[in-house]
């Protein structure tokens, strides 16, 4: 797997400073669109920094005036995976899309399966595939020049990358219909007032600012709560709550740690910060 502290990326650079990880998108000449490079890094990056235990959170921001402009256009253009190795029957075709569809939403969807909470600051447009990137974030952060825009539809297509999915849980439906039906820009302003967003900062420089400060201080909490935190959300958010509530219980009977919770009381009556144990790099093999 790569080690992204020592890797290169075309669309990408990489920090890991204080147990907190920071992605960045490097390519403000092209409005940070996502090119075929893109979506083949980010994938690798968040799941390296997750499954090794590089960091206990995650900050995302960008450069240039807009965070981005979403799917480069030419990636829907020749050469591309929706033309390569097609045959003349039509529907073994589409059984192909539907796979590199779901390949496509796994790029977003490792930022919601990390272990670690995924924050975002946002500056500009968030267009089309920039609004499936960010809903996929436990945390949004903007600026006051920034806007959203389910951009598919002025294209002549439909968001399939996870925008519908968590726009839904996120903001209320109607939002969700108006924006999707008619391309419009929602303003950062708007958007933290309905809670797309959960706060919105006069400059770049301060958003990312605070999102940095807020992973820090996810980072200063023990690894293990936090990542039961994250879990028992996003659990909470696809099930019911009894659901939810039976298994926060199996959570606990198995990974409630008494020795972490006596090491934050310990730290806070001494007036020092509390050390904690980071999670384990996961197993992918025997």
């Amino acid at each position: 797997m790569t080690d992204v502290t020592t890797a290169q990326f075309a669309c990408f650079n990489v920090t890991i400073e204080d147990g907190v990880a920071h992605i960045q998108l490097k390519r403000p000449e092209a409005m940070n669109s996502m090119s075929r490079e893109f979506w083949n890094e980010l994938p690798v990056i968040v799941k390296d920094i997750d499954h090794n235990a590089r960091a206990r959170c995650i900050v995302i921001s960008s450069t240039g005036k807009h965070f981005s402009a979403g799917m480069d256009l030419a990636v829907f253009g020749g050469g591309g995976s929706t033309s390569a190795n097609q045959v003349a029957d039509r529907h073994i075709n589409a059984e192909q899309q539907r796979h590199h569809i779901l390949w496509l939403q796994d790029c977003f969807g490792c930022l919601d399966d990390a272990r670690i909470p995924v924050i975002v600051a946002i500056q500009g447009g968030c267009i089309g595939g920039a609004v499936d990137m960010t809903s996929a974030c436990d945390i949004r952060y903007a600026t006051e020049d920034a806007f959203f825009c389910i951009q598919e539809i002025n294209i002549g297509m439909t968001a399939d990358v996870g925008t519908f999915p968590r726009l839904c849980k996120l903001i209320p439906e109607g939002w969700v219909r108006e924006m999707a039906y008619t391309g419009r820009r929602m303003p950062a302003q708007k958007a933290k007032e309905i809670g797309w967003v959960n706060e919105v900062f006069p400059t770049h420089g301060a958003c990312v600012d605070h999102a940095l400060v807020t992973a820090r201080e996810i980072a200063s909490k023990a690894p293990l709560a936090v990542t039961g935190s994250k879990v028992m959300i996003n659990y909470a958010r696809d099930h019911t709550i009894k659901d939810g509530l039976d298994y926060i219980a199996v959570w606990q009977t198995g990974m409630f740690s008494g020795a972490h919770m006596g090491e934050a009381f310990t730290a806070k009556a001494e007036k020092r910060d509390a050390v904690f144990q980071d999670l384990q790099p996961l197993k992918h093999g025997m």
